[in-house]
């Protein structure tokens, strides 16, 4: 006799007006690290936001959605998409692709925001620096690398022959 394997259902992905998002008290991040959001809110408004926020309806004291909807996932892309606003890039109503999580999920706000944040895997420096030396043969200059990814030229410029050298005396494909 065959089992079944019970399918998932993925979370509906939909547009939400900007001004229609809160920032939910259960994002799991509460102490500065790494890329700031001035440096993110930069970084959206040259190339727009790579990554949707997880978002949640908001409920009135009846159960009701009330068209609103919380942030617990994607608090820091939250606040760079607030900036852009505050500084009249981004229009307040603007559509933000949002992985809308349905009411009374029995999985846990904090439990999609420390997900979000653990599960993530930093890119290895070789391929970082790889994924440089591409940008440049395909016609970026140093100074536009470093600007795109927030750190000085001297760091693409030390890095770019490092990664050339090792790429060709560890043995290792190049793609």
């Amino acid at each position: 006799m065959a089992t079944t394997i019970p399918k998932i259902t993925l979370s509906s992905s939909r547009d939400i007006p900007f001004n229609r998002l809160v920032l939910s008290q259960s994002n799991v991040r509460r102490v500065k690290s790494g890329l700031s959001i001035e440096e993110l809110a930069r970084d959206i408004e040259r190339r727009g936001l790579l990554q949707s926020l997880n978002v949640r309806p908001v409920l009135d004291g009846e159960g009701t959605e009330t068209g609103t909807y919380e942030v617990p996932a994607g608090g820091r892309r939250f606040r760079a998409l607030e900036l852009l606003v505050k500084q009249k890039k981004l229009a307040k109503t603007a559509p933000v692709p949002c992985v809308v999580r349905e009411a009374g999920s029995t999985i846990l706000a904090e439990d999609d925001s420390l997900a979000e944040n653990v599960q993530r895997v930093a890119l290895h420096p070789l391929d970082q620096f790889r994924a440089f030396r591409d940008m440049l043969e395909k016609g970026m200059s140093e100074e536009e690398i470093a600007a795109a990814f927030f750190v000085a030229p001297a760091v693409v410029k030390r890095k770019l022959p490092a990664t050339d050298a090792l790429l060709n005396t560890s043995g290792l494909v190049q793609l």
